[in-house]
């Protein structure tokens, strides 16, 4: 049984409704193209919006924006990965959820968030395994992807592929360096495990910040099978 796999390279703002429009958007184009897995980038639902993270009423604005995605994934049958703050017992963490066509959330929170993030952001401590159409698949979030032992995890699970949300934003010069290294990394996680890896990135500039994109999708054998530009939204999918 084939799966068809969509990645969402697109840009993330602090205004939440045009994040959830954008989403909304490559949610009925992957319909159309009948994808039946999508995974949209890092923190695609809120982006850093710094007041909203240190809001009280943070849960209740995600679980709103959330709701309607679930509503789409009913509708088109579909499993959305979508990243997103979360808080929990009074700490806060940058999450993936997995949202699946019967409305069910499943969730990875980021293992290892940069030194940034740490002054906000509590660190998760387990990986997330979920399957589909007989297929097995894993989650990490951006930085996850340099610890080799949370791939290896998955490959113990039998995984058939890993989805990597990213939204590698830096200032511009460090964006330019660090475009090698963001690519070389899930391709050697690819054939370290000899399974697919997704990397959905962030485009564009937010923050003063800027993420030059380059989302793509890796066999097990190190092929970059598809890979988006540094500067335009798009949705790549393939076939499994």
């Amino acid at each position: 049984m084939y799966v068809k796999i969509g990645i969402v390279q697109m840009k993330i703002s602090s205004v939440l409704t045009k994040n959830l429009n954008r989403i909304i958007h490559f949610l009925s184009l992957a319909n159309a193209e009948d994808v039946d897995i999508i995974c949209f980038p890092e923190m695609a639902l809120t982006g850093y919006n710094i007041e909203l993270l240190q809001s009280q009423e943070l849960n209740e604005r995600v679980n709103q924006l959330l709701g309607q995605i679930i509503d789409k994934c009913r509708e088109y049958g579909i499993v959305c990965i979508i990243g997103h703050p979360y808080k929990e017992e009074n700490k806060l963490f940058n999450r993936a959820s997995v949202i699946l066509p019967t409305g069910k959330i499943l969730h990875y929170d980021k293992q290892y968030p940069t030194e940034l993030e740490k002054r906000i952001f509590s660190s998760g401590n387990d990986i997330l395994v979920f399957e589909h159409d007989q297929k097995r698949f894993g989650v990490v979030i951006c930085r996850d992807q340099n610890y080799y032992e949370i791939f290896k995890k998955y490959k113990d699970n039998d995984c058939d592929g890993v989805f990597i949300l990213a939204a590698h934003f830096y200032n511009p010069k460090e964006a330019r360096w660090k475009i090698d290294k963001n690519r070389a990394i899930p391709i050697a996680r690819a054939v370290e495990n000899q399974y697919y890896v997704f990397l959905a990135n962030a485009v564009g500039p937010h923050l003063k910040m800027i993420s030059l994109g380059h989302s793509l999708i890796v066999d097990g054998d190190g092929c970059v099978v598809c890979e988006a530009d540094e500067a335009s939204e798009c949705l790549l999918s393939i076939e499994l």
